[in-house]
């Protein structure tokens, strides 16, 4: 772990040990980079609520924070990718522009492990195969995290907000 990567304030999972995570880790509540859980959180409630563009900067602006070649900057950059191609689809009616993006996150979520900061990376897999046939599938879809489907609160898009 490195010290920009630490955050005291991030909770534990709410359920579950997922990658990433150790009770017995002290630092950040026990994640390895709790600000990688930070900008998950946020992004994933975000991209719950339909706010494809919110979801997409909380996960790139972290991405920035990991080297080429890891498995948190992979994570990071597939997800910068499932948000730009929702974003596509809702607001643009772009499924071409949606494919696209999806089979680069695809490429980048390839080898994440199935629990990864609480996101089940193996649904997330399947739904955009499953969108990459019919676009559809990701109407109405919620990425799980911790077990359940959140949505966004006030605190997700003021985190947001202050990432600009």
């Amino acid at each position: 772990m490195t010290e920009h990567t630490r955050d005291h304030t991030v909770a534990p999972p709410i359920t579950g040990s997922p990658t990433g995570w150790n009770s017995d880790r002290g630092e950040s509540n026990g994640w390895e980079h709790g600000t990688l859980r930070r900008a998950v959180v946020h992004g994933v409630r975000l991209f719950n609520d339909r706010a494809f563009h919110e979801s997409h900067d909380c996960f790139e602006a972290e991405w920035y924070n990991y080297g080429r070649g890891t498995t948190e900057s992979a994570f990071l950059h597939g997800m910068v990718q499932v948000a730009a191609g929702a974003y596509k689809r809702a607001d643009f009616d772009d499924d071409g522009g949606m494919r696209s993006l999806f089979e680069t996150a695809l490429q980048y979520l390839q080898d994440v492990p199935s629990d990864y900061y609480g996101v089940d990376a193996v649904e997330v897999r399947a739904t955009l195969e499953n969108a990459l046939e019919d676009p559809s599938r990701i109407d109405g879809w919620r990425i799980p995290l911790d077990g359940d489907r959140p949505t966004a609160r006030p605190i997700d898009y003021e985190f947001a907000a202050d990432l600009e």
